[in-house]
């Protein structure tokens, strides 16, 4: 189907909680020099006792409708992808109906963990083209922290919490959206997942229930063998090539995850954008934040091309190939 829509804005938020690595150095064995050289990342964002991932994705809305002057009173539906919703119903979508005041839009959760932002753009964008919306507002948050087992050193200096929000338009002069690649592999959710109602999965006894538990090496190796041929498939089946690829902003899961990947399509590491060094892992909100950092530090031209690609719990792959034109 051709496209008919596009990204007019952004925005994010994150909490004002800084957690260091010089903090970790006094809850677990660990190091700045450590933590750095393995995941690059320095410092990470922690949402208040209070503070939960509605709070965090409505202030993203808020700082879109500002910085991009937009009205939202006529967005007709909300996606919000989430895994630290901190009610299993009524949705975070819902409430940032209520808190937004939006009187005639649907709204609905998705579950896509780390891709679950990507999921969201990709759900626009058909939503949009087909007719059936106009104006749909796209946002992934989270609040990891508050499902972060601190007492595992191996995964706890990885995460944080923050929130990212696009709002997609109907155009169909300039449609902004060039194909997109999704992928699933689910017999390897064992290695990413938190319990729920159940503590069993495919049969195999789950540990450490409640809290977010993953096997980075498992991870690791899926991601920086799946994401490049993920990658390659989307450019080929959007007539593009990589050297098309104004910025690639991958899933800011691990910095050195991400330097494989880049190693493995030949693609310059000075042209991808991510956001972990100051935010830490925060699953759906790690594209838009790299994207809106990018932006603040006027790194991101009108009329650039992005390629979008989230990747994680599922396991699932979603990547979009955009052009950043909100002014068009």
């Amino acid at each position: 189907m051709e496209s008919k829509a596009r990204i007019t804005a952004i925005g994010t938020y994150i909490p004002e909680k800084v957690l260091t690595n010089a903090d970790f150095e006094k809850m677990v064995d660990t190091s700045d020099e450590w933590i750095v050289q393995r995941t690059g990342i320095k410092e990470r964002r922690i949402a208040a006792e209070d503070e939960y991932v509605t709070d965090l994705c409505e202030n993203a809305a808020r700082n879109l409708a500002k910085n991009f002057n937009k009205s939202l009173d006529d967005v007709d539906l909300i996606l919000v992808a989430t895994v630290t919703g901190e009610y299993k119903f009524p949705s975070v979508s819902s409430q940032i109906q209520a808190r937004l005041g939006l009187k005639n839009t649907g709204a609905i959760d998705l579950g896509g963990a780390c891709a679950g932002f990507v999921y969201g753009l990709h759900m626009a964008n058909g939503l949009v083209s087909s007719g059936l919306h106009k104006k749909v507002l796209v946002l992934g948050g989270e609040t990891l922290s508050k499902i972060t087992d601190y007492t595992d050193r191996t995964s706890c200096i990885l995460f944080g919490d923050g929130a990212g929000a696009a709002l997609v338009e109907y155009d169909a002069e300039n449609p902004g959206f060039f194909g997109f690649h999704m992928g699933t592999k689910g017999e390897g959710g064992r290695h990413l997942y938190q319990t729920g109602l159940s503590t069993k999965l495919n049969g195999e006894e789950l540990t450490n229930p409640g809290k977010l538990v993953q096997n980075g090496r498992e991870v690791y190796k899926w991601a920086v063998s799946g994401v490049p041929k993920g990658v390659k498939k989307l450019v080929e089946e959007a007539n593009m090539s990589l050297d098309d690829i104004d910025w690639f902003i991958p899933h800011s899961a691990n910095m050195r995850m991400v330097e494989s990947i880049c190693d493995r399509l030949d693609y310059p590491i000075e042209k991808t954008l991510t956001s972990m060094a100051y935010a830490g892992n925060t699953s759906s909100a790690t594209i838009p934040l790299a994207f809106d950092f990018a932006l603040q530090e006027n790194k991101v031209k009108d009329g650039d091309t992005m390629l979008l690609y989230g990747f994680g719990g599922g396991l699932t792959e979603c990547g979009i190939i955009i052009k950043w034109d909100p002014k068009a």
